[in-house]
């Protein structure tokens, strides 16, 4: 089974060092630019309040002229960011326990716990991987900049399994590359609601902010990028199937949002599952990043490393299989 749709370009640009630029949708029309701005640049971060600093030290313009925070937008309004230079914060190292799957001199490959954010941002300053990962190792890759150093690629807070760490930036480049030419090997445990028909298939369809919700993904053709994830059933049970996932892009939200796109959202999802009282007893969503794999960024061999599932889905899965 292949469901596909045509993706159409993303209007968000990043036009120069600090600058972004983008076009007002229709519907976006009416939308104060503050509230908008903060919306549009939320994976950076942006507060309402950060933006309405930006807009009243004439940081921001619409259609080439200033604006006041509460100035309403109109389709087709064309609106540039030019970022301020950041302030010097740092992440500090932390004495936190993890869980180190593969470690040398230029990488380091961790299996992170479900509910531990990945690195430092709004809301959650410390306590992180990349706090931990400066308390064990140290040297980590500035590519990133000082509040993600190392950090390649992301998997959410409520996601398990393992992540990716450069700890130069010859292997940051090297990683990130790859990731950009689809050549590392993702593959996720997930359990859904409702049984699977399909034994196998590829979920191509586009992903984009959600129009009622700027911090929701949902698959659609306005603002939104390309995204593809390929499925196969590993188990099927009465109302759950259990999927291998292979992700062939990394788009924010992917698997929750292309899972509860075919109308088999995952198991304890929070925010896209649409059933959370039937968590099956887990402590979170079930998926599980178990399988990586790329190439070594200095020596060009092919290494790839699988972790198991954690304990509350694995138990989930006994009583599933007693039933």
């Amino acid at each position: 089974m292949a469901m596909e749709s045509n993706p159409k370009s993303n209007k968000l640009s990043d036009e120069t060092n600090g600058d972004y630029a983008w076009q007002v949708e229709e519907e976006q029309s009416g939308e104060r630019v503050d509230k908008h701005i903060a919306e549009t640049l939320a994976d950076e971060s942006v507060s309402r309040s950060q933006a309405q600093e930006w807009i009243r030290t004439g940081l921001v313009t619409v259609n080439d002229n200033p604006v006041k925070p509460n100035t309403k937008l109109s389709a087709g309004d064309r609106i540039h960011v030019t970022l301020p230079e950041p302030e010097p914060l740092e992440a500090f190292p932390e004495d936190i326990p993890i869980d180190v799957v593969y470690e040398d001199s230029d990488v380091i490959v961790i299996n992170k716990p479900r509910g531990m954010v990945v690195h430092p941002a709004a809301g959650h300053p410390s306590g992180t991987v990349v706090n931990a990962l400066l308390h064990h190792c140290k040297d980590l890759s500035g590519i990133n900049g000082v509040m993600r150093p190392g950090i390649v690629h992301r998997i959410d807070k409520d996601t398990s399994g393992l992540l990716m760490v450069a700890k130069n930036d010859l292997a940051h480049a090297s990683l990130a590359e790859q990731l950009k030419e689809h050549t590392v090997t993702r593959k996720y445990s997930a359990l859904v609601y409702g049984v699977m028909q399909h034994d196998k298939g590829t979920i191509d369809a586009p992903i984009g902010r959600a129009n009622h919700d700027r911090k929701l993904y949902v698959v659609t053709e306005k603002n939104s990028k390309h995204a593809v994830t390929h499925f196969a059933v590993s188990e099927r049970f009465d109302e759950y199937t259990l999927l291998e996932l292979k992700l062939e892009t990394g788009r924010t939200h992917q698997i929750r949002v292309h899972m509860k796109y075919i109308s088999h959202p995952l198991v304890g999802d929070p925010v896209y599952g649409g059933k959370s009282g039937r968590t099956l007893g887990m402590k979170g969503q079930a998926l599980h990043a178990e399988v990586l794999g790329f190439n070594h960024p200095r020596s060009g061999e092919y290494l790839e490393f699988s972790v198991p599932i954690p304990e509350d889905m694995e138990h989930s899965l006994s009583i599933l299989r007693t039933r």
